[in-house]
């Protein structure tokens, strides 16, 4: 565990010779390893020699060596197929995130803002929202305010985006934090729920205009709180989406002061969350009225350390999944340097809190870790279902994956191929998402360090980092993750602070394009330039609240077959990292150019089977037509 009266150099320095003797380790055991499996062949040699003699003539063995998988050159040449480019600059969203920094090193300067894509108007578009932060309120405020912005996608026309942000009544200023994107109401317009240092934000969407509803529903939460990621979702199957909200540390000015973390020959830093008080998270019941209710503490979602009684979370990232197919959402939350908590929903309306018992609270070694985003799905396509969590740098990405159970995971992220590459980085906003349309969901990560001057002390970080691809690979039927060089995949390797991550077809060509924060910097904007030729299917659900499901058809799970093969997307917007994805989801069929069936389990589990009439093309489903 991190000693958290340590200086974060002491910490940089344990860490590094933690991992050199652990290293040097390693290479004694392996040594010893071969000696042992040497002096064993050459006395199996001699036996086999001396009976050999006696018994008959010789006999030729035909030994080989156990097959390598050697996944990497694969993946750049697929990778050529596969650039991402930015059009931030052609698609006209000129944006940048305001953090507030200057140079007190106040914690939430580094951890940047989400983004959502989302159709805010209703014309089949899907439009980009980012999340901003504001100058802090003991500093002298600019002119012209910071506020979070809103794009209308107009790619189909012309390519651009327009900024409708004071338009549409968005044009509010204060330092905002993560997104939430769900029609609350069931009027079938999406609504917007923004997270802040501070009191929370909800706008109903009236027609494309925007007002913030706030008050009267009851989700602005504590003016002292912290939240993070938050998503929509019906924990009570009753048709409306209620709302998880998570907070993160016991913060203010004065604390972080008194925390008071440092770098050896740089000053005052960051760090890490270890000496800031945890945070109870919240959960609104939707009243079916324009108004939620708090029952965080009577859901079961309160978790307090039992040696202190204090509240246990600091919760990053957010990923609700029904795990175990009961027809009842269950909530998995990314916690930084503490467990994890795994809510497993037990259908009267209550939670129990089972990340240790189902394996998802701590690391390989049992240790927590810095987690930040998340997301779960079928990659391997074979009925286990992985959650991805993104770690702090020098930790692995985790990589849980169910063991014929889904209650019990094992973290498999070496034997997946994603363990050591994504040591060497510090991931914020991940996600799971099927890049080049081939059948297997593949996995992208947003990277970026805390500190600026991260270098000087640790020379093996850096401040601005590249994302990773991770290209999901078919070895003889196993699923193997291949790390893609950076100079593959286009302006996607371009080095920056990342923070959040988010996915959308914004220019209607069936693959995925893909939206990255930086913290007190621009966003990336990168269309998939993918040239596999590979067929796709993308399906939009509508579901009937008179039939007990939410409208946007959120936590209802699509089932594909082609080739033979079955895959499982979930609608579900909420991942990553303080962002939303859009609401359609997409499957990609590779070379099969027919469609065996589509099958949609709605929330509650009623199944309905879908005709398919080809495939790249977007099919609309409403529920019981």
């Amino acid at each position: 565990m991190t000693d958290p009266k340590k200086p974060v150099e002491e910490e940089f320095e344990e860490i590094s010779e933690v991992q050199d003797d652990a290293v040097i380790g390693r290479a004694l055991r392996r040594s010893l390893i071969v000696l042992v499996v040497l002096a064993v062949l050459v006395g199996a040699v001699v036996f086999l020699v001396g009976n050999l003699s006696k018994q008959g003539p010789e006999v030729a063995i035909d030994a080989q060596a156990p097959q390598q998988i050697s996944s990497q050159g694969d993946s750049a040449d697929r990778a050529l197929a596969l650039p991402f480019t930015d059009i931030s600059d052609e698609a006209e969203v000129f944006f940048l995130h305001v953090n507030g920094a200057y140079g007190d090193k106040l914690l939430p300067e580094s951890m940047g803002g989400g983004a959502a894509f989302f159709d805010f108007d209703g014309d089949g578009d899907q439009d980009l929202l980012l999340t901003n932060g504001a100058p802090w309120p003991h500093r002298l405020a600019p002119a012209a305010p910071a506020t979070l912005a809103l794009y209308r996608n107009e790619q189909n026309e012309d390519g651009r985006f327009f900024d409708v942000t004071a338009a549409v009544g968005l044009d509010r200023s204060f330092y905002g934090t993560g997104v939430a994107v769900g029609d609350y109401d069931n009027d079938g317009d999406p609504d917007v729920f923004l997270t802040a240092v501070g009191e929370n934000h909800l706008f109903r969407n009236d027609g494309g205009r925007f007002a913030e509803v706030t008050p009267a529903a009851g989700v602005a939460g504590a003016p002292d709180a912290w939240s993070t990621s938050a998503g929509f979702f019906d924990y009570d199957n009753d048709g409306d989406l209620d709302l998880f909200v998570g907070n993160y540390v016991q913060w203010s000015k004065e604390i972080d002061f008194a925390v008071d973390y440092r770098l050896t020959g740089v000053g005052r830093a960051y760090g890490p969350p270890v000496n800031y008080a945890g945070s109870h998270s919240y959960l609104y019941r939707n009243e079916g009225d324009g108004t939620f209710t708090d029952v965080s503490a009577a859901a079961g979602i309160e978790v307090s350390n039992p040696a202190t009684g204090e509240p246990a979370g600091k919760a990053l990232g957010l990923g609700p999944i029904d795990v175990d197919g009961d027809g009842w959402m269950d909530l998995l939350v990314a916690n930084d340097t503490v467990g994890n908590f795994f809510f497993h929903n037990q259908g009267d309306g209550t939670f129990t809190e089972e990340g240790t018992l189902y394996g998802l609270a701590y690391g390989r070694g049992g240790e927590a870790t810095g987690a930040m985003g998340v997301d779960s799905g079928y990659f391997r396509n074979d009925g286990e279902v992985g959650m991805v969590i993104g770690n702090f740098a020098n930790e692995m990405t985790s990589v849980y994956v169910s063991q014929g159970d889904p209650t019990i995971y094992a973290d498999e992220a070496i034997a997946a191929g994603i363990g050591a590459p994504s040591r060497t980085r510090l991931t914020f906003g991940l996600f799971l998402f099927d890049a080049d349309l081939d059948g297997r969901l593949d996995l992208l990560q947003a990277n970026g360090h805390l500190e600026d001057e991260i270098n000087q002390v640790d020379p093996s970080q850096s401040y601005p980092q590249p994302a990773q691809l991770f290209l999901n690979l078919d070895r003889e039927g196993r699923s193997v993750f291949a790390a893609v060089p950076t100079e593959a995949t286009g302006d996607l390797g371009d080095p920056i602070v990342g923070r959040g991550a988010a996915y959308a077809d914004i220019d209607g060509d069936g693959d995925l394009d893909v939206v990255l924060t930086q913290t007190g910097g621009p966003p990336l904007l990168l269309r998939n330039n993918q040239e596999t030729g590979h067929h796709w299917l993308r399906v939009k659900l509508q579901g009937d609240p008179a039939q007990g499901v939410n409208r946007d058809a959120i936590g209802a799970w699509v089932e594909v077959t082609a080739g033979g093969v079955t895959q499982r997307r979930q609608v579900m917007p909420t991942k990553s990292y303080q962002s939303q994805v859009e609401l359609p989801v997409t499957f990609g069929l590779g070379e099969n150019e027919t469609v065996e069936s589509l099958t949609v389990i709605w929330p509650g589990g009623t199944r309905q089977e879908v005709p398919v009439p080809g495939v790249d093309r977007v099919v609309g489903v409403a529920q019981g037509l």
